[in-house]
């Protein structure tokens, strides 16, 4: 794989025993770095380990590697699945932008999203490495590497999710169904809880889920919720949807579910999918819950 980053040589996945280096004090150059998350017909996500020789053998990952001197991010993945695994890419859409600091580089990683109607051939072991078709929320490929648990959990939220944040969502993944229930709706069974910004600040913490969802409405909010499972933004007029479609276009860390009334979503749906949104809701309650 050319282009690997120095030292780790992790594709931004380092799992450096040395403390990350707070990010306001780090004023290194970014080192970009690309990753794939690619789909097939099944709806299972690929996967490949580290070859032999590299740090971290045997290691499972998502496909990717350094974005080199003059190409776009977009070529980058293209050029890396072929090199990798023989994949010809003809499209991609953003999803999670990452940051990290460690002592040998900053990095940003940067996944995108490959649908299987975005990529043609079958995956050959190009370096030697080994590759599985997953299913997310049922990863059986080990050992993972550390920093992958995040993404893991991020990719078994349902991108078509239907009902309202005051009664609850429900979704499909490929482990069947998917729910998420309002905070003061939750029972101690429900693994998917939701719970607003302004409840979560008189809360103090985090309550004790699998997953967190924290809806928001302002960019306020949503710079205080960084550490949420799921973030979902509540739209409810010109200037919000428009605010949301900037700050996607930046790149979120979280997955970003965008609610909004029918109106909104006509206008602005395929807009905030390409720029990087997890899902879309339809919720024509436009009360800030």
């Amino acid at each position: 794989m050319a282009g690997r980053i120095p030292e780790s040589d992790l594709s931004g996945f380092s799992d450096d025993p040395s403390p990350p280096i707070p990010m306001t004090q780090d004023t290194r150059t970014l080192i970009r770095v690309v990753a794939g998350i690619l789909l097939n017909q099944d709806g299972d996500y690929l996967l490949s380990s580290r070859p032999e020789g590299k740090p971290y053998a045997g290691y499972w990952e998502f496909a990717g590697g350094k974005v080199e001197a003059g190409e776009t991010d977009f070529q980058a993945l293209q050029r890396e699945f072929e090199e990798e695994l023989g994949i010809r890419i003809l499209a991609a859409t953003p999803w999670l932008t990452k940051i990290h600091s460690y002592e040998h580089a900053r990095v940003c990683l940067k996944f995108l999203w490959v649908n299987p109607d975005q990529w043609t051939g079958e995956p050959q072991s190009r370096e030697g490495q080994a590759w599985s078709w997953q299913k997310a929320g049922d990863f059986n490929v080990a050992p993972m590497l550390p920093a992958n648990g995040p993404l893991l959990r991020a990719l078994s939220v349902p991108r078509r999710l239907q009902g309202r944040l005051k009664t609850g969502l429900y979704g499909q993944n490929s482990t069947g169904e998917y729910r998420v229930a309002p905070y003061s709706l939750a029972e101690p069974h429900h693994a998917n809880i939701l719970i607003s910004e302004t409840e979560l600040r008189k809360l103090g913490k985090l309550p004790q889920a699998q997953s967190v969802w924290v809806s928001v409405h302002t960019r306020e909010q949503w710079q205080r919720v960084q550490d949420a499972d799921v973030v979902v933004w509540q739209v409810n007029h010109e200037s919000s949807a428009r605010q949301v479609l900037e700050i996607l276009e930046q790149g979120v860390s979280v997955p970003l579910v965008v609610a909004a009334p029918e109106t909104l979503v006509s206008s602005y749906r395929d807009r905030w999918l390409s720029a990087g949104a997890h899902a879309v809701l339809s919720d024509n309650d436009t009360e800030v819950v």
